[in-house]
């Protein structure tokens, strides 16, 4: 085990292992179209999972809080959009494609906005009285989850929900003998570009460093004339943003959405953050994009093993590298 972690690290580390579980995949598969396809459905699904896991994994690895209510906010998100798109089913079917986006992007937006709002209510209500305390967290948040999915059963009842998607975005690109559903490209796109926005805040921006020092030393950031309180505060609205808009990608993914949804959702969010690493943004980056890949080569190839394939990736990986494949470094 030594020996390979030692090659790898010489090749780019773990950065290539999903690399590799493409190129296996490909000898696997044979038909280059087919591995195409469900590369790039792959990366998509690896990529709207990284929204909702980045959420989690932020919230944890910046105020040590275990929420095991996060799957909330996805459920709320992607019911939101839903009735957002239904509203503005003349836009989303319409022939105007700025008209189509404009749908998609105020559907988003409102996920986003209830995500930010309601995570600011949890914290301040629910979360602020359990600091340190991991155990009642988990008791409190795990309630807390419970009156939330009655409150989608009450608001939208216990019947499918279909979710229509943008004209524009309803469609596959063929090149060659490959086809590749745009939404998916759309998806993969809008993850990215979440991904690089906070890299960027917590690395290169004033208002990161704060949040970083205020993790490490917390009263000499406060000493200092801050406010670490109002900051953290900031920090898990992002989070359950995050687990909102992961969840409003998730239902145009779909096209229908049960209330079960962020429920099913967090077993895999919770594989991707472990494997990741607690706390690691980018290990979660790395995780989901190794989750997305496998689930779908393993749908495709043995069919009877999907159910199970991320639960034998997630024991590989600890019995590799027990705290993860890029785990946060806290003081």
């Amino acid at each position: 085990m030594n020996a390979f972690s030692e090659m790898l690290s010489r090749l780019g580390g773990v950065y290539l292992l999903p690399v590799a579980i493409a190129l296996l995949a490909f000898v696997l598969i044979g038909a280059p179209s087919t591995w195409v396809t469900l590369t790039v459905a792959g990366l998509a699904m690896g990529m709207m999972i990284f929204l909702m896991a980045s959420g989690l994994s932020l919230i944890f690895g910046l105020m040590d809080v275990l929420n095991f209510g996060h799957s909330a906010f996805v459920s709320f998100g992607a019911f939101i959009a839903a009735s957002a798109l239904a509203a503005l089913a003349g836009w989303v079917g319409g022939e105007s494609a700025v008209l189509n986006v404009a749908a998609l992007i105020l559907a988003i937006a409102a996920a986003t906005a209830f995500g930010a709002g309601a995570g600011w209510f949890f914290e301040r209500v629910i979360v602020k009285p359990v600091y340190k305390d991991h155990l009642r967290q988990i008791l409190i948040t795990i309630g807390a989850l419970i009156v939330a999915e009655q409150l989608l059963l009450a608001i939208w009842g216990g019947a499918p929900v279909a979710v229509p998607r943008p004209r524009v975005l309803d469609g596959s690109l063929i090149i060659g003998d490959v086809a590749i559903e745009i939404y998916r490209i759309f998806a993969f796109l809008l993850g990215l570009l979440v991904y690089v926005a906070m890299h960027y805040a917590l690395n290169r921006t004033r208002i990161g460093l704060l949040i970083r020092a205020g993790v490490e030393n917390r009263e000499m950031v406060e000493a200092l004339g801050f406010r670490i309180d109002r900051l953290f505060i900031g920090v898990f609205m992002a989070g359950s943003a995050l687990a909102a808009m992961g969840g409003a990608m998730w239902a145009g993914y779909q096209g229908l959405i049960t209330p079960a949804l962020g429920g099913e959702l967090m077993i895999l969010v919770f594989i991707v953050v472990i494997i990741g690493g607690l706390g690691s943004i980018e290990g979660s980056l790395l995780g989901a994009i190794l989750v997305g890949l496998l689930s779908n080569y393993v749908a495709f190839l043995f069919p009877k093993l999907s159910l199970a394939s991320n639960m034998i990736l997630m024991m590989a990986i600890l019995l590799w590298r027990p705290f993860g494949l890029k785990p946060a470094i806290r003081g």
